[in-house]
């Protein structure tokens, strides 16, 4: 049996940077990575490939509550979803950390504050080379050193929408990104285009991959195994400790164990990881005393719009803009309805699948030359029947009923109100293909909850570093643990728990 001082299981936004922040510690670190690199080719910038013909998304099939069959958006790739990813880097505001009323209900606190994750916020910020203004946000939380790059500059169009959203009251402000501009060699600038739900060849985007993984592969210490399927993890016969870790690689099945076993498989998966190594001393699924393993889904309320404008909007990137005004609270509404920001700008393929119905004598290169692309979020909350099952051939079924939609749609009028005073056509469009091929539950980019932390083991399946109660040595670092999703992009938070996770196993290893 091969044995390792750190087993990472995915190499996400989670694992990619979990993996960083061990790798100098000389450790022998193993990384499993069931897919394998993007190819670095021409059809990574191909909008016909990647949305169109889903060339990067996985074929397997999930199924929904009522036993329908239907294709995520997962990619399975060295880097995980973060390579399709727009990153969009946002702190939770420090509110998000407490319990907060919604319309659907209660939003639950977390068993740690915003102070305790600030300095690896921070660091995160650092690390995924974050653009962005302190201050500029209305709701943004305390901070205790700047962003460490400036923000990038709007587009003239995206530019004179800042200044329209300025005159109406509101307070825009530059949407926090990571990205490496000026750090590929070469002479000529490098420009923003197809980053959004693209994987980025020239390697620009600071994603887990390029960020993460890449240079925690310079050290001679770390092993990156990819297309290896983790199948299941084996107990000692208390049940204590991972003592096995299965994987199969072709056709090949291969045994390896290690003193600490990290899951970072994205929600969805290390609930499903954990389900399927259910044994004697945890029947219901490894780590699931509890039984909260697999429940508490969450993805966001999330639609992706269209506004025509009146002016054309010849932007290339155009995904430089936020407002969160409307995040705590509105003038008719105490409780709050969540976050806008701008997107990647469309092109006519991407919603040539939905011209027919919403397009009448209305041209798709007019759309596109004239479109502002929204992208709206509101918190969905922990229901504990959203959930991740598997079926005993181990078939994952993804049970999901949206929530707390009143939020969503207040949202959407306040930006259906924005579009009346900016120059544009009063009715949104819908862009489905950013939220999964027309379906919904296929959007999974938000992915978070099911393995969720806290202080009580009767009710959380970790502690606040992310280690199982009932299992010493074994630790779920991605979107899993999140008691609440609040309304902002989680990568920024799963990357920064993983750097407070880092922190805490560079003790144990001493």
């Amino acid at each position: 049996m091969n044995h390792y001082d750190v087993i990472i299981i995915g190499t996400g936004a989670g694992g990619g940077t979990l993996a960083n922040r061990l790798a100098p510690s000389g450790k022998k670190i193993l990384l499993l990575e069931r897919g394998t690199y993007v190819p670095r080719e021409k059809d990574n910038w191909s909008t016909q490939a990647v949305f169109l013909d889903q060339k990067y998304t996985t074929t397997e099939t999930w199924q929904d509550k009522n036993g329908k069959a239907f294709r995520p958006g997962m990619h399975y790739y060295v880097g995980g979803n973060t390579k399709f990813y727009g990153a969009a880097l946002l702190r939770m505001r420090e509110s998000d950390f407490g319990e907060v009323k919604h319309y659907g209900g209660i939003s639950p606190a977390w068993p740690i504050n915003y102070a305790d994750l600030e300095p690896y916020y921070t660091q995160a910020e650092k690390m995924y080379h974050v653009h962005g203004l302190r201050g500029s946000d209305p709701t943004e939380p305390w901070a205790s050193e700047p962003y460490p790059l400036a923000p990038l500059t709007h587009e003239p169009r995206i530019q004179e929408l800042n200044d329209d959203l300025i005159k109406l009251g509101l307070n825009p402000f530059p949407l926090p990104i990571g990205a490496r501009l000026g750090e590929n060699p070469g002479d000529a600038p490098a420009v923003l285009d197809r980053y959004d739900g693209f994987p980025d060849p020239s390697e620009v985007k600071a994603d887990a991959h390029v960020v993460g993984v890449k240079p925690a592969l310079q050290h001679p210490n770390v092993t990156l195994l990819a297309e290896a399927y983790v199948e299941r993890l084996n107990t000692n016969a208390s049940g204590d400790e991972v003592k096995e870790v299965i994987v199969r690689k072709g056709l090949e099945t291969l045994t390896f164990s290690a003193n600490i076993v990290i899951v970072a498989c994205g929600a969805i998966n290390s609930a499903a990881l954990l389900l399927r190594s259910a044994n004697d001393q945890h029947p219901n699924g490894l780590a699931n005393r509890s039984n909260v393993v697999g429940r508490h889904y969450m993805c966001h309320n999330n639609s992706a719009l269209l506004a025509i404008s009146k002016k054309p909007n010849p932007s290339i990137f155009g995904k430089t803009l936020a407002i969160n005004d409307f995040y705590h609270h509105s003038d008719k509404s105490e409780l709050p309805l969540g976050h806008i920001q701008m997107l990647g700008k469309s092109d006519p393929l991407m919603f040539r699948e939905d011209a027919p119905g919403f397009t009448p004598g209305m041209a798709l290169d007019y759309i596109a030359k004239h479109s502002l692309d929204f992208w709206m979020t509101s918190e969905d909350l922990p229901d504990p029947n959203n959930r991740v099952m598997v079926d005993k051939e181990g078939h994952i079924h993804l049970h999901y009923t949206e929530n707390n939609l009143e939020a969503h749609q207040r949202l959407y009028k306040k930006l259906v109100w924005i579009l009346e005073h900016v120059g544009c056509e009063t009715h949104l469009l819908p862009n489905h293909l950013y939220l999964g091929k027309k379906i919904p539950l296929a959007g999974v980019a938000h992915q978070c909850g099911t393995v969720r932390f806290g202080k009580n083991p009767n009710t959380s399946a970790l502690n606040d570093l992310c280690q199982a109660h009932d299992v010493q040595n074994l630790y779920v670092v991605d979107g899993s643990f999140f008691p609440s999703s609040s309304a902002v992009n989680p990568a920024l938070t799963i990357i920064a728990q993983a750097l407070r996770v880092g922190d805490h196993l560079l003790e144990q290893l001493k």
